[in-house]
């Protein structure tokens, strides 16, 4: 079972994924891009089928393989099924975050319309690292300047933040002082009620 098995994953990448002419390698301009990157992922995941075969699983099982084969089918089975469905799912959230469908698509139409043009697309000096460098720089100079209010407008709501904490202080300090002149004062008046009473008290 294990060996038709492996045959039969073996067969299948050799039907999906047959060598290539060179002629048949100069027709796979012509084919999407998004189809060959699904083609890529499906020949990936042959691949990890035909490395990880039934074969290799007993191998690292072999008590449990002994005691219950079937079981053992059934595990493996399940275990790839799920492995690919992962991948997929995985591979699907990455096209779908990166929005890889239109950007591959749009780069077909950029290629597909740039055939039939004569002259470079791009390249007004003839040098790559001058116009790659005539580009980017004022982008990067953009950036700088836009980081640069950030940084100023954070720098002066820290100068407001700062001063609020300044005069929350000040203003704590003078409430202490007060504080502390009230409780002097109660205790000034306190100790003159003290002394009327006892000069009451005291006899004729």
């Amino acid at each position: 079972m294990a060996e038709a098995r492996k045959a039969a994953v073996g067969s299948g990448c050799d039907e999906k994924v047959p060598e290539k002419s060179p002629e048949s390698v100069s027709d796979c301009t012509t084919i999407s891009r998004m189809k060959l990157l699904d083609t890529t992922v499906d020949t990936f995941l042959q691949k990890l089928v035909a490395a990880g075969s039934y074969q290799r699983f007993t191998d690292c099982y072999k008590c449990f393989y002994q005691l219950q084969p079937e079981m053992t089918q059934q595990i493996y089975d399940r275990f790839i099924t799920q492995l690919q469905t992962s991948i997929r799912e995985e591979i699907s959230e990455i096209k779908k975050e990166g929005n890889l469908e239109a950007v591959l698509n749009a780069l077909d139409t950029i290629v597909e319309e740039s055939k039939d043009l004569k002259e470079p697309a791009w390249r007004p000096s003839g040098i790559p690292e001058k116009d790659l460098r005539s580009n980017l720089v004022p982008y990067f100079l953009q950036q700088r300047d836009i980081l640069q209010r950030r940084v100023q407008k954070q720098e002066a709501e820290n100068r407001q933040l700062a001063d609020a904490v300044l005069a929350g202080r000040r203003q704590v300090e003078e409430l202490q002082l007060q504080g502390q002149a009230q409780w002097q004062a109660w205790q000034a008046l306190h100790r003159g009620q003290k002394e009327l009473v006892a000069m009451l008290r005291e006899p004729e």
